[in-house]
């Protein structure tokens, strides 16, 4: 796992402060500048590898908006539909809403398209305090849906281990980091 291009565009990617969360501005977490297609291949290549271990799923499922693109990614390299939890609500039969609280806002999310037994995965850009994962874990339980793993793009808090006991699923980012003196340092 090199991940060269990840790890410089990280390294050289801009933080600004939200209150007292530090907020990395990265392409792959929020298209900016922009997503190039060497970068967005490398991190689905890598987070591909991961999910193949994952055993047999029909869904890929991704949040609005970051996830997208790795999720379009992923769903034309495996060859498996995926569903996106917006934030617009459409009011369709079925229609699940989703409290999100994060480290820095509080909306609403909504799932169409999935019921009792659908057996997916999660693919996601970033994890940082956890709100959007716990929050959309936890309507999937109450619908029993299957989640048979969670795939993170870049783990940039310590809740991860804690989500995936929580809620029993296996959790996985392709790379960690941390903000320290406005910048950002990778774990391993």
């Amino acid at each position: 796992m090199s991940l060269e291009l990840l790890k410089k565009s990280l390294y050289e990617a801009p933080i600004v402060k939200k209150g007292d969360y530090d907020y990395v501005i990265h392409p792959i977490t929020d298209g900016v500048p922009y997503i190039t297609p060497e970068l967005l291949k490398e991190v689905s290549d890598e987070m591909k590898k991961h999910i193949n271990k994952c055993g047999k799923f029909d869904r890929i499922v991704t949040m609005e908006a970051m996830g997208i693109p790795l999720a379009s990614a992923l769903s034309l390299d495996l060859g498996v539909p995926f569903t996106i939890i917006r934030k617009r609500q459409y009011g369709l039969p079925g229609e699940v809403s989703v409290e999100q609280v994060t480290g820095y806002s509080k909306s609403k999310m909504y799932i169409n398209g999935l019921k009792k037994g659908d057996t997916i995965v999660i693919v996601d850009d970033v994890l940082s305090t956890g709100g959007t994962l716990r929050a959309v874990l936890s309507v999937f339980k109450k619908m029993n849906v299957n989640v048979k793993c969670v795939y993170i793009a870049i783990n940039k808090g310590s809740h991860l281990q804690e989500i995936s006991k929580e809620f029993s699923v296996p959790i996985t980012s392709i790379i960690t980091i941390d903000v320290v003196d406005g910048k950002v340092v990778l774990k391993s």
